[in-house]
Parts: structure tokens; C-alpha cells; sequence
């Protein structure tokens, strides 16, 4: 019998998440933490067999394992490819080079196109700690990078990851800046445009803080997790897909940084605009439409940030090679009235189907961003994609497509229904003057959307809704009682998340 290496740990399976965190568990008395001098926080190289991870070493004190036996977290499990008795190799990782750049930046350095470069290249293979992840999304917070960094930024994230190109053009793409409850176009925007011809291989973001992303939603009515070859399939034959950007690899290190910006809720308005504008260049779009809502309870909250980020898009999209096209939308209150994977979802396909009922306002708004999308065709003059864009609706044409872009990525589905309702009623007859987005989403959070998919709130009563005592202003969603009840006492926690004034 072979003697097992000094620096190995036989794997025990534990099932233990830590998102997209590569983390090693290690007993306290482990003989590779004595040897090595690894303790809680090590970077270490962990390989098994031809692959390797950087990962995070975190100590058992107690005799979860036994000698010689250790544990990866989920996403390292699945990176290596491991299985529950494997023998994984430590060692130490190699010094970071590029965290020199790092420390220039924090004390006003600008980063170049190589510096830059160097920084993303470590960060998507996994060499930055959060602790350095951290530190790099605080030093480019606010309105630290400037239009060179972000140029940098965005084709250094390119520049990593897959890249697709298409033999014809223009291809074209569309993307919302965010903070609307509900503001699910994108599925209809896809429809009306592959139906009319055009190129638009939309990749989507699952939810991270939200109580659906636009793939969580597509998800309920097909699937979404679609490698590149795949996706190219879907495209070459329907014209468009809506599929998760987590499966294709596309500017990587975007994943990344999002997973540790969101919960220091630091806002960088360089980090966004070169998220969303490489996705669009790794993806091959050549004309972009942004969808930048604007409210006290939006993302962008006044129209003089919203005038500095569209400036910036443009600026940037030129830069990378993209014709930037930004409108300035109501922020004001939810898109549409389901907010939650499974109930926006049922929004899009009335909206597809041209049901009698379906939301308006979803409706306008996705035949508004289509409509200019259709526009970057040399077949639809200026001022007629709108009119375009609601033929494709009323002749069912958009709908048809989008059954075909389903059966394409692998079948069309039915979204769920939840087991357990509840209605939030005006207290006093009123008319509604604000609406709170964030604590909307929170409730809908609550209830246990996105993982619950059928969960969340349907919304009932928009800006300028008069309503009597007792008339409903949103139902609850809940696939469990427990959840229900969260979202419950939440609400009658919180009496402004709609606010009634006097009737006129």
C-alpha cells in the first residue's frame, strides 16, 4: 500500500455552501497546518490530480474529521471535480504580484490597461482573497476610476473570459440598470426582436440581493444554465436566447465582484458600467439599449447621476467599440405586478400572449426598448421601431418566437403556483402617492423569493390607485407557512412601504 503524501487530506463530503467562495477545512491538529504553518485565512493551492484552486483554509476544532481527512465547500468540491475519498495536495500559494498594483491604487495611483489587466487576470483565477477583493472594490467606489480606468476595466474583463462572435450584424442587446421590483422586459424585448430579425444573445443575471433576477425568471419557463456551445446553437437557429451568464463564462470576473460589492453595498458607477458593457463585448453585441429608471427608491435616485452614469456609458461604449444608446425611465414604483421569479414570469407571458389583463405598464415599457432596438436596423427607419415592435406583439409573432427560443434551450415550462396567499389591505380609503421599491422587495424577500420561485408579492395598487378601506393592495406568495408569516410581520413593521394620501 502506497503511503499517502505528506501534504495530502483524503476529502470528506459536508455539503457546506459558501456561494462562489473556495474554502478547505482542516482539523486544528491537522500534521499540513504544523508543517506548513497554515491557520485560519491561509491562501493555500489545493490540486487534485490536473486541476487546482486558490482556496481559503478554515480550522475545525473539534473531531469532525479524522487525522489526515479534510473538506472543500461546495464551489471548490465542483471546481476540482472531487469526489468524497480523493486525496487533494496542499501547498502554499504563489505570492500575488498583482496586489502591488492594489496597494498604488488605494494611495491614488491610476491603474493602466496593464496594471488593470494583471489585477482581473488574478481575480477571476481565484488568487484575491475577499479580504483583497474587498479592498479592491473600495478603492474604485464612488467615482474613484475615471474613464481610462474604466475603459481598462471593462477590456481587461473581456479579455479574460470567452468571447462570441456572429457573422452578421448589427447584434444587439439591451440591459437595466436596476432597482424597479418586477421590471422583467427582457424575455419580451428577445421575442419582439429575434421575431423581426435580428441577432440578440442576451445573457442574464441571477439574484443576488433581489427577490428575482431576469435568468431566475426565464428559468420558470425554460431552461437557463446553457454552456457557450449550446447558447450559440439556441442563437444561430431562433435569433436570440435568454440564458444565465454564469454558464457561458463571459467577462467571469464580473461574478466575482459582485459577490463580495453587494453585501458592502458600495455603489461604482466604473464597476458597473464595465460589467454590464463586457458582458455585451464578450457576447458580440455591437448596439446596446440601457434602461436607467430614476427614483427615490431606484438605483439612480436624481436626474443629475442619472446625466453622469448615461455620459459615462456612451464614453465608455465608444471606447470598447459599442453604439450606447440611454433612456431615462420612471423609477418611481414596480414594473408590472409580480415581483418574484414565478409571478413575473406569469407578467411576461400575459404580456406575450396579449392577454386581455396583462400590465400595461410592462408592456410599454419592453415595446419602448425593443422598439429602439429595432431601430439599429437598417430595415426600420428612425421613429417606426415602436410601431414595429407592437406589430410583433398583436400578430403573435413575438409570441411564437418566444416558444421557439424555449423549446430551443431545452423546452418550454409552466411557472408554479404557491401554496399560501395572503392579502395586505388599506387600513383607510386613500390614494397612493409613494411606493417604497426596496421594502417591496424586501417583503416579497421574506416571503422566500427567489428560492421559493413561486413566492413573492403580486402588487395591486400603482401610483394614483384610489383605493377604499379594505381593498387589497398586494397579495403574499409563500411556498411555506413559516415564510408567510416572516413576510407578515415584516409588513406590519412597516406601515410606508405604500403611502396613502387624501383623495382629490
Amino acid at each position: 500500500m502506497t503511503a499517502p503524501q505528506l501534504n495530502s487530506l483524503a476529502l470528506r463530503y459536508l455539503g457546506i455552501d459558501t456561494y462562489q467562495h473556495h474554502v478547505v477545512f482542516m482539523r486544528s491538529d491537522c500534521h499540513i497546518g504544523r508543517s506548513e504553518g497554515f491557520s485560519a485565512q491561509s491562501r493555500v493551492e489545493v490540486r487534485l490530480g490536473e486541476r487546482s484552486i486558490i482556496a481559503t483554509v478554515n480550522v475545525v476544532h473539534n473531531h469532525l474529521f479524522a487525522q489526515g481527512e479534510g473538506s472543500l465547500s461546495e464551489s471548490a468540491w465542483h471546481a476540482l471535480g472531487a469526489k468524497p475519498g480523493d486525496e487533494i495536495l496542499l501547498s502554499h500559494a504563489a505570492p500575488v504580484e498583482s496586489l502591488s498594483h492594489l496597494r498604488g491604487k488605494v494611495y491614488g495611483k491610476p491603474l493602466d490597461d496593464l496594471a488593470m489587466l494583471e489585477i482581473v487576470r488574478d481575480i477571476t483565477a481565484g488568487r484575491y482573497s475577499d479580504l483583497h477583493l474587498s479592498a479592491f472594490i473600495t478603492a474604485c467606489a464612488g467615482n474613484h476610476l475615471d474613464v481610462a480606468e474604466t475603459v481598462a476595466l471593462t477590456r481587461a474583463m473581456v479579455a479574460v473570459g470567452e468571447r462570441m462572435h456572429w457573422a452578421n450584424a448589427p447584434v444587439v442587446d439591451k440591459h437595466c440598470v436596476g432597482g424597479l421590483p418586477g421590471n422583467r422586459t427582457t424575455p419580451i424585448i428577445v421575442a419582439i426582436v429575434a421575431a423581426n430579425g435580428l441577432i440578440i444573445p442576451k445573457t442574464s443575471s441571477r439574484a443576488i440581493t433581489s427577490p428575482a433576477g431576469t435568468a431566475d425568471t426565464m428559468e420558470m419557463l425554460a431552461p437557463v444554465d446553457l454552456d457557450l456551445v449550446t447558447m450559440r446553437r439556441v442563437v444561430e437557429k431562433e435569433g436570440g436566447c435568454v440564458v444565465w451568464g454564469g454558464s457561458a463564462r463571459l467577462s467571469p470576473a464580473d461574478d466575482v465582484l459582485i459577490r463580495v460589492e453587494r453585501p458592502l453595498e458600495l455603489d461604482s458607477e466604473g464597476q458597473l458600467i464595465a460589467s454590464v458593457l463586457s458582458k455585451k463585448v464578450a457576447a458580440g453585441s455591437t448596439h446596446i439599449v440601457v434602461d436607467m429608471p430614476v427614483g427615490p427608491t431606484a438605483k439612480v435616485r436624481s436626474g443629475e447621476a442619472a446625466a453622469f452614469l448615461r455620459s459615462r456609458f456612451e464614453e465608455v461604449g465608444r471606447a470598447v467599440g459599442l453604439s450606447v444608446r440611454v433612456i431615462v425611465t420612471d423609477g418611481n414604483q414596480p414594473v408590472g405586478r409580480g415581483i418574484g421569479p414565478a409571478l413575473e414570469a406569469r407578467d411576461v407571458l400575459a404580456v406575450l400572449k396579449g392577454e386581455p389583463g396583462a400590465p400595461a405598464d410592462l408592456r410599454e415599457r419592453a415595446l419602448l426598448i425593443a422598439g429602439l432596438l429595432l431601430e439599429f436596423s437598417q430595415s426600420v427607419p428612425r421613429g417606426m421601431g415602436l410601431q414595429q415592435a407592437e406589430l410583433s406583439l398583436e400578430d403573435g409573432s413575438a409570441w411564437r418566437k418566444f416558444q421557439a427560443i424555449c423549446e430551443a434551450q431545452g423546452g418550454m415550462r409552466s411557472p408554479p403556483r404557491a401554496a399560501h396567499t395572503d392579502w395586505i389591505c388599506a387600513e383607510r380609503a386613500g390614494r397612493v402617492i409613494a411606493i417604497d421599491n426596496r421594502r417591496l422587495a424586501r417583503v416579497a424577500k421574506l416571503a422566500g423569493a427567489p428560492k421559493a420561485p413561486a413566492a413573492g408579492v403580486e402588487f395591486l395598487a400603482p401610483l394614483e390607485t384610489v383605493v377604499k378601506q379594505g381593498q387589497p393592495l398586494f397579495v403574499l406568495h409563500a411556498e411555506a407557512h413559516g415564510e408567510l408569516h416572516y413576510a407578515l410581520d415584516y409588513v406590519n413593521s412597516q406601515p410606508d412601504v405604500v403611502t396613502l394620501g387624501e383623495t382629490q
